[in-house]
């Protein structure tokens, strides 16, 4: 099947495989590199509306090296993985400053950029120039775990250079853009982790895994360890206008960037740190309290709503803003906070 691997999926691919998503259209290194950074962990039909509403902000590189990161975490906000985020300014303003607003087009170049691993480098070169250059995706690896029964979690060092030696290996010379979005695609759409519809994969009659009747067991899967819990205390404190206090976390760490209610160990300690006395205070309510799981470990949250009699002038030591659900603030929100401004809704 070796021989005949791009063939056959360069062939489903003509006939089957998606065509017309807004990435492949107008295809550009700036719009390459942005769908493919959104792509990562996040399936193709949550990045759809994001990519067309960042496309629609910020169209060109230079348009995004210039906007503040407050703004760009504003039209990332429920894509998750913030870092991604921030890692995409960085790189545009790396781009427009010291590349004149044009991308590199070596692996080399293009890996020594911020949030571009080998893999994301490799689309970038195979889609915009149609030169040899092998990807490495989480479909790639299971498309490639499965047709070749290649054993151990693609986490590890030792898998992993399996996987890339097998991808590098199968990449053709010819239509390498079109194998790329094709090896893609076909992870996404047909070799799904759960239930995968084995019988309009043009590798059928070869997958080592569907032969072997050995699906579920690729690729297989992360040791499992027990996430360790933390918890904190969040303050939903709301002025008398509607308008509720937000912080900015710092750039490094958890949420970086973001905006987010006040935290800390329980309601007292973060009224001290924000020198909110009693007299501002009109009522408390506790909220029901809701688990939040990061990728290292879980996060458990009691919300505690607070009013305020009068908006103090002076809060805390951190970059404040009250936020208007009404009116709101071009700036980026965790998780949590639209979460719960939604459920008070």
């Amino acid at each position: 099947m070796i021989d005949s691997f791009s063939e056959r999926l360069l062939h489903w691919f003509d006939q089957h495989g998606r065509q017309h998503l807004p990435w492949q259209q107008d295809v550009t290194p700036y719009r390459v590199w942005v769908s493919e950074i959104m792509l990562q962990q996040t399936q193709v039909t949550t990045v759809i509306p994001y990519f067309v509403n960042f496309l629609k902000t910020f169209p060109l590189v230079d348009r995004l090296a210039a906007a503040s990161m407050d703004v760009v975490l504003h039209h990332w906000t429920g894509l998750g993985y913030y870092a991604r985020a921030r890692n995409l300014h960085k790189t545009a303003v790396l781009i427009t400053n010291e590349h004149n607003g044009e991308f590199p087009l070596t692996i080399n170049e293009l890996e020594a950029l911020p949030g571009i691993g080998r893999s994301t480098a490799g689309a970038i070169v195979a889609i915009c120039t149609n030169r040899k250059a092998a990807i490495l995706d989480g479909n790639v690896k299971r498309v490639l775990s499965r047709c070749f029964a290649i054993e151990g979690w693609p986490g590890s060092s030792a898998t992993t250079k399996k996987l890339w030696e097998k991808a590098e290996y199968l990449t053709p010379e010819d239509r390498v853009a079109d194998y790329t979005q094709a090896i893609m695609d076909l992870g996404a759409t047909l070799c799904v982790r759960s239930s995968p519809d084995c019988g309009r994969c043009p590798f059928e009659s070869g997958c080592i895994a569907h032969l072997t009747r050995r699906i579920d067991d690729f690729p297989a899967r992360k040791p499992k360890r027990a996430l360790p819990v933390r918890s904190t205390t969040m303050l939903m404190i709301e002025n008398p206008a509607g308008e509720w206090l937000l912080q900015q976390r710092p750039s490094p760490g958890l949420w970086g960037g973001l905006w987010a209610f006040p935290e800390g160990d329980g309601v007292i300690n973060v009224l001290a740190q924000l020198n909110l006395d009693n007299t501002c205070i009109q009522s408390q309510v506790r909220l029901e309290e809701f688990r939040h799981t990061f990728t290292h470990f879980h996060l458990d949250i009691t919300p505690v709503h607070v009013k305020l009699h009068q908006t103090p002038p002076a809060i805390g030591e951190k970059p404040i803003v009250w936020y208007c659900p009404g009116a709101p603030a071009e700036i980026g929100l965790t998780k949590p906070v639209t979460r719960l401004l939604k459920e008070l809704e």
